[in-house]
């Protein structure tokens, strides 16, 4: 008995050392960005200033560039639960607007390191290396989620109009944001211009009467 306890507690030790280290990983790759470079900087120096082996930064992200959008997996996560937990009869937009919601509460409450989200959207507009994940990530992530509303809501959508209607909410929302970043505005105002572009890519839903 006690040491099937223990199971728990070392699973937990462990996740939580695994999680120091990507947040240790994200924050010294943020800080050698802007001191030297994203382009000056290979994943090896941030192994090296991070003290981790460049295997250990390899386990936690496949690229240098997936740094930058590590928080991206998570959303996504919080946008399909949204659909699969919904009520049998809740609408389309209203399951959608909380998707987005969830989503964006989420951008808004994470702990990022200084910076990370205004170095992200100079490195989008200057890197294409960076902008090219990120699009990948974002077409991944509406993919899904059309694909898991087209399940939900089979009689409304089908594989066409599943993935128009996420890929212009999504996209406004997502352009939304590196244009408000871009601009230097603050936390809030980013926050807000998010919450605007998602209203209005929700009026998409209206040409279908949901």
């Amino acid at each position: 008995m006690h040491y099937a306890g223990r199971v728990p507690e070392e699973t937990g030790r462990r996740e939580r050392k695994k999680q120091q280290t990507r947040r240790n990983l994200i924050e010294t790759a943020a800080r050698l960005f802007a001191e030297r470079g994203y382009e000056a900087t290979g994943v090896a120096d941030i192994a090296e200033a991070a003290d981790v082996s460049k295997r250990t930064f390899f386990l936690h992200f496949p690229t240098k560039e997936d740094v930058l959008i590590s928080d991206g997996r998570a959303r996504l996560d919080l946008a399909l639960r949204v659909i699969e937990e919904r009520e049998p009869d809740a609408p389309l937009r209203d399951v959608l607007a909380r998707s987005l919601t969830a989503m964006i509460d989420d951008t808004a409450a994470r702990d990022l390191p200084s910076g990370m989200a205004a170095l992200r959207a100079r490195l989008i507009a200057d890197s294409p290396a960076v902008r090219a994940r990120l699009l990948h990530a974002v077409f991944t992530a509406q993919a899904r989620i059309a694909e898991a509303l087209h399940e939900a809501y089979p009689d409304v959508l089908d594989r066409t109009t599943a993935p128009s209607i996420v890929g212009a909410v999504v996209g406004a929302v997502s352009a939304a944001a590196v244009a408000s970043l871009q601009d230097g505005d603050s936390a809030a105002e980013t926050t807000a211009a998010m919450r605007r572009a998602a209203e209005i890519g929700l009026s998409a839903l209206d040409a279908l009467g949901e």
